[in-house]
C-alpha cells in the first residue's frame, strides 16, 4: 500500500541520498516550485546528498543556465546527471558518421565534438531524436518520416524517453512519444535515459564520487512524477520511490480532500510500477 507522505523531512533518517527528477518536481519549465527547492535544501543541510537525475536531452552542463533562469538555488543539489550525458556515450559509439536529426536546434550540445554530422534520411546511418522540432508538433506529424526511416532499417537513438512534460498549464510531447510511434512501426529504438540502466549507472558513479564511498541501494530514494520513467526506473534498480502525483499528471490524481490514492494505485498497477510513497508536490 502506497503511503501518503506529508513532508520529505520525515524520511531523512531512512535515506542518505536522493535521485531527484527535475521537470515536474523542481520546476514546470516556467517557474520553480519553491517548496520543492526548500525540501531539497533541507535534506542536504541535514547531511543528505541530492543528485538531480533528469531525462533532459542535453549534457548536465547545458541545463545549469535553465535552472539559473528559473531561480532554482544551487543549494538544492550536489550534482546533476542527465539523459543527455548517457546518450552521448551511445552516440559516441556510432561516431564518426552521418545521422538524421529530429529535434530543436538548441539541443546540438548532445552531439557536439563527437564527429557526427547531419544528413538526409537516405544518407544517414541512424536517427537521433531529442524531441519534436517545434513544441506544437505531435508524433503524428512525423509518421511519414518515421515510416520511411523504418523501411530503411535505421536505428533511432532517443535522447529523452519521456512521453510528455507539463510546461506551465500545457502538456508538450517529448522524444519518447516519437520513439513509441517508431517502435509501433517496427523500428529499432535505443534509449539511455530513465527508466533504462545507463543513466542509473552514471548516477551511482556520480553519487559515489560526491559521497566519497558507495551508498547502499536501500539508502537511496528516487523522486519523480513519471510513472513509466521515474517509477519503473527506480523499481528496476531496486530503489524506493516517492511519486509526485501532481507533476505531469496535474489534477488527475487529486480530489477536494486530498490525493485520490485508489486512482494512483490503479494507474501504477496498470503500468506495472510501484512507489513506496506519494505526495501531490514535493515539500
Amino acid at each position: 500500500m502506497i503511503q501518503d507522505l506529508l513532508c520529505l523531512d520525515a524520511l531523512r533518517a531512512q535515506y542518505d541520498a536522493l535521485f531527484c527528477d527535475v521537470w515536474g518536481v523542481v520546476h514546470n519549465g516556467r517557474a520553480r516550485f519553491f517548496a520543492a527547492c526548500e525540501a531539497l535544501q533541507r535534506f542536504r543541510q541535514a547531511g543528505g546528498v541530492c543528485l538531480l537525475v533528469s531525462n533532459v536531452p542535453k549534457p548536465a552542463s547545458a541545463i545549469l543556465a535553465q535552472l539559473d533562469r528559473l531561480s532554482v538555488p544551487e543549494a538544492c543539489w550536489d550534482g546533476i546527471v542527465t539523459s543527455g550525458d548517457a546518450t552521448r556515450a551511445v552516440l559516441a559509439a556510432r561516431a564518426p558518421g552521418p545521422m538524421h536529426r529530429i529535434g530543436p536546434s538548441q539541443d546540438c550540445a548532445l552531439w557536439e565534438g563527437l564527429g557526427l554530422f547531419e544528413a538526409g534520411l537516405d544518407e544517414a546511418a541512424f536517427l537521433t531524436v531529442s524531441g519534436p522540432n517545434h513544441w506544437q508538433e505531435t508524433p503524428e506529424d512525423y509518421r511519414g518520416l518515421l515510416t520511411r526511416a523504418q523501411k530503411l532499417g535505421l536505428e533511432m537513438i532517443c535522447a529523452n524517453p519521456d512521453i510528455q512534460v507539463r510546461e506551465g498549464d500545457r502538456l508538450i510531447y517529448c522524444a519518447g512519444a516519437l520513439a513509441r510511434l517508431y517502435e509501433s512501426l517496427g523500428g529499432l529504438v535505443t534509449m539511455a535515459g530513465k527508466p533504462h540502466p545507463p543513466i542509473y549507472a552514471l548516477a551511482r558513479e556520480k553519487l559515489a564520487q560526491i559521497a566519497g564511498c558507495e551508498i547502499a541501494t536501500s539508502r537511496v530514494l528516487a523522486i519523480g512524477d513519471g510513472i513509466e520513467t521515474d517509477l519503473l526506473g527506480a523499481q528496476n534498480e531496486g530503489l524506493d520511490a516517492l511519486f509526485i502525483a501532481g507533476g505531469m499528471h496535474g489534477e488527475a490524481f487529486t480530489r477536494p480532500d486530498g490525493l485520490d490514492l485508489p486512482a494512483i494505485e490503479t494507474a501504477l498497477t496498470k503500468a506495472g510500477a510501484r512507489a513506496r510513497y506519494v505526495m501531490a508536490q514535493l515539500c
